[in-house]
């Protein structure tokens, strides 16, 4: 564990600082943090690049946390199954680190819900993920912001897994972390919660299709 904890973490930050967003916009010729919103998350792609592009950068981040958790889960699966819960823990917490300070970028990237999904649905149980994407939904659908989509599902993060663990179905560890990713996504949309206040936050609306002649 003394060699593998060093290198499990170092390799789910480097897995998770990979730019997606960032790399399908140089592909398309736009750098993503000077236009839109300025982020390289897939919320501003799929603003700028349209849907196609912007839901794959979604699932390339999501990829990103899913594959750390399970590399942690395979590197630590001849340790008993507290040290593996560990590993997974840790992948976790790095990936999502790098997904928001990636060092090829100056420690300036997404603001982790994206890869957070892709950690939920690896590492906690699957009720969880489940409750997260159900209050995205209708929060998203009831009032069109992502931002406050994104910040409600992130809080059901620490809530869903904290019930569970008093049912005996969640680590309490996994609990801790959930309450970390949750305050990281919430200060990541910091400046979305000043301009909603502000009434200035701008709501994802349909693009209407040209009129034909």
């Amino acid at each position: 564990m003394l060699i593998l904890v060093p290198a499990l973490a170092l390799g789910a930050y480097l897995i998770g600082s990979i730019p997606s967003g960032y790399l399908v916009g140089r592909i398309k010729g736009v750098d993503l943090r000077k236009v839109g919103s300025g982020n390289i998350g897939a919320t501003n792609a799929l603003r700028v690049l349209g849907k196609k592009w912007g839901y794959f950068v979604f699932a390339a981040d999501f990829l990103k946390g899913w594959l750390a958790v399970g590399i942690g889960f395979a590197a630590a699966s001849h340790f008993p199954p507290d040290h593996a819960i560990l590993a997974g823990i840790i992948a976790a917490v790095f990936a999502m680190v790098g997904h928001i300070f990636p060092v090829w970028l100056g420690f300036k990237g997404g603001k982790g819900i994206a890869t957070s999904g892709g950690i939920m649905i690896g590492l906690f149980p699957g009720w969880v993920f489940l409750c997260g994407l159900v209050v995205w939904v209708v929060f998203f659908y009831g009032m069109r912001y992502v931002s406050v989509a994104s910040i409600a599902a992130a809080i059901s993060l620490p809530v869903s897994s904290g019930i569970l663990m008093l049912f005996g179905r969640c680590d309490w560890r996994l609990v801790i972390i959930a309450a970390l990713m949750c305050a990281l996504a919430v200060w990541r949309h910091k400046s979305n919660i000043e301009r909603l206040l502000a009434g200035t936050e701008k709501k994802f609306e349909k693009k209407r299709s040209a009129s034909r002649a």
